[in-house]
Order: structure tokens, then C-alpha cells, then sequence
């Protein structure tokens, strides 16, 4: 059976414009953006925390989470910069189920494309109008990453998407920071390749347009464990695997240098309670190795309103619908701690 053409959907620009960002806050963004740049080219030496549900599943405790997360931010400003994660869409590794909001604005219900490109604009301007903060989401659909071009602070390439090639030359004419996860077996020089290809000057097309870019320097590393041949989930954030990367990531080949380390997924076996301990050692090496501490730019973590996760209709407000995260108590004891560390 061919494909079936259901209906045509808003172009994001068309979107935009009927949910635009106020003139105000689009200069707060520019001078946020900024900031964070600052943060990657190695001019500020405050960490950045991306942070937030594994999957942005429902405005209301999104929101609430959110609102938490811009007070403790105001307090711990000096040392640490979080940019809340806001993931509207989730990758599936056998491409079935909850897709998020994107694909489900009702995790509940079948799917929705055209509501669902409405209610992620909405999940981040809400985010953005009600908190002040600029956020952060995954491009696993480089196509519709045009639908919150002018929100996103951060954006993420999957370690499914890494080596794609589209995913690639799209995160080369992004102007925020990009984080280039390893792929799931794990594999740095593919990482790096990526992150090669996102700097670099590319044409393509997209969106029935050639297009050209300037490369995105501000293109970076971000850790996230591998799963090895045996079907376990294996770490590489201890400081050996630091240390070799920091050896092979360097300025004569890169622009910026930088890594974030992803504390959950399989650098924690999905164990959220682990990314506490794992900021730790990470911040412990970077005080034992000059080189460690010259790349680590900061840290992805999982965290909600409760602590670990729940199917789909488990119906416990604020927890998470798909990996299992850190609860609000100890998220903000994990900012903290990671504030006077730092």
C-alpha cells in the first residue's frame, strides 16, 4: 500500500506567526543566547544544566515543574546556567508507542500532527512567558525543528539521529549550541564526525529549498553511555573516558572544544538516583585533569515532579510517562550541590 497523504498541515512559519514571541523577549533571548555561548567558547566558567522531564508529556505539570526550576536557577545563578528541557517529541527504539507531544498532544488519544505542531509551540512559549527561561528540545525531525526556531536555546541531536546525515547539515545552520550525542554502541570517532560535519559550511536541500550554511561552531559533544554487544549499558564519563576524548577532541580540529555530560540514559543504566552521583565525579575530575576541566562545559539530567516513571495512563501527576526521572526533592538538592561544587 502506498503512503497515505492525510492532510496538509500549517507551514511553521504560518505557525509562528500565529504564536509569535513578544519583541521584549526576543532581545532577552539574544542576550541569553549569548550568555550561553559564552559558556562554550570557554569565556564564562559557570556550568551549564540542561534539565527537565525525560518527555514534556502535559502543560500543567510541565509548567509547575518549571516554575520550581526558575527559583532555585535565580539562587544558584553565579556558579550554574540551566536551560530547561522541554522534549516534545521522543524517539522510539522500535518505533512504536508514546512518540510525544508532538505526535500525542493527549498521551492518551491516537495521534495528532496538526494539533500536536500547535501544542509544542505552545509548551515552550508558555515555558519562555511564564518562567523567563529559554529552552531546550531534540531535533529528531530536522524538518520541524523550523516550528521553534525562534525558542529553542539549546538543541540536542539523539544518539539514533547522530549519524544521519540530514540531522548533520541541519545542526550546521542552527545559531544555538548543538549537542551531538554519541551513538548508542557508543562509538566517539563517530560522535566527532558529526561534530566535524555541524561546524562545517554545507549546501543541501531542505524544505524543497537549497539552502547554504555558515557551520555552527558552538557544535559539541554530549556523553550519554553506549550499550555494549552484550546488551548491557556500559558509562563513558569516568575520567579515562574523559581523558581520551579531551586527547582527540582538540582545538586545531575543532571549534570550541566542548562536552556536556548526559547523566542518565545509559551512562546510568536508567538509574535516575545515579546522575547525582555521576555531576560528582565528573566535577571531580575536572578538578584532578586541566584538560578534563578545559572541555566539560556541563550536564544533561532527567528530573520531574516525582521520582521515577509510569505507563502512559499510570495517572500520578508530574511523573514521567517514559524514562524514569529524578523527583523534585532531590533535583534541587542536585542543583545545589552542583552550585557549590562548581
Amino acid at each position: 500500500m502506498p503512503m497515505k497523504f492525510k492532510r496538509l498541515l500549517p507551514i511553521p512559519k504560518d505557525i509562528r506567526e500565529e504564536m509569535p514571541l513578544s519583541a521584549d523577549l526576543v532581545e532577552k533571548k539574544a542576550a541569553f543566547d549569548a550568555e550561553v555561548a559564552r559558556i562554550f567558547t570557554g569565556e564564562d566558567p559557570r556550568k551549564l544544566l540542561i534539565i527537565g522531564p525525560c518527555s514534556a508529556d502535559r502543560e500543567d505539570s510541565v509548567l509547575a515543574y518549571m516554575e520550581r526550576l526558575a527559583a532555585i536557577a535565580q539562587e544558584v545563578s553565579e556558579k550554574i546556567v540551566i536551560i530547561p528541557r522541554v522534549y516534545t517529541n521522543k524517539p522510539r527504539t522500535k518505533g512504536t508507542g508514546y512518540k510525544g507531544l508532538l505526535h500525542n498532544p493527549d498521551p492518551e488519544a491516537p495521534d495528532d500532527l496538526l494539533e500536536g505542531v500547535k501544542a509544542i509551540r505552545r509548551m515552550h512559549l508558555r515555558v519562555i512567558e511564564e518562567t523567563g527561561m529559554f529552552t531546550a528540545d531534540e531535533m529528531l525531525y530536522p524538518t520541524n525543528y523550523q516550528y521553534l526556531i525562534d525558542l529553542l536555546s539549546y538543541v540536542a541531536v539523539g544518539a539514533r539521529s547522530v549519524e544521519n546525515q540530514e540531522h548533520r547539515l541541519v545542526a550546521s545552520g542552527v545559531t544555538v549550541p548543538v549537542g551531538m550525542k554519541n551513538p548508542t554502541a557508543g562509538s566517539t570517532s563517530v560522535m566527532l564526525n558529526s561534530i566535524y560535519a555541524a561546524q562545517a559550511e554545507q549546501s543541501f536541500i531542505f524544505r524543497n529549498w537549497e539552502v547554504e550554511t555558515p557551520g555552527n561552531p558552538l557544535a559539541h559533544a554530549v556523553l550519554r553511555g553506549y550499550i555494549g554487544l552484550d546488551g548491557r549499558t556500559y558509562p563513558n564519563y569516568h575520567y579515562e573516558h574523559l581523558e581520551r576524548l579531551a586527547q582527540n577532541y582538540t582545538a586545531d580540529k575543532y571549534a570550541n572544544p566542548a562536552v556536556i555530560v548526559d547523566c542518565n540514559h545509559d551512562n546510568s543504566g536508567k538509574r535516575p538516583l545515579e546522575q547525582l552521583r555521576i555531576c560528582k565525579e565528573v566535577l571531580d575530575s575536572c578538578r584532578r585533569n586541566d584538560q578534563i576541566r578545559g572541555i566539560v562545559r556541563g550536564f544533561m539530567v532527567e528530573s520531574y515532579l516525582e521520582d521515577g516513571n509510569q505507563p502512559v495512563d499510570g495517572g500520578v501527576w508530574g511523573k514521567s510517562i517514559t524514562d524514569p526521572c529524578l523527583g523534585w526533592a532531590k533535583t534541587a538538592q542536585l542543583i545545589l550541590d552542583l552550585a557549590e561544587r562548581a
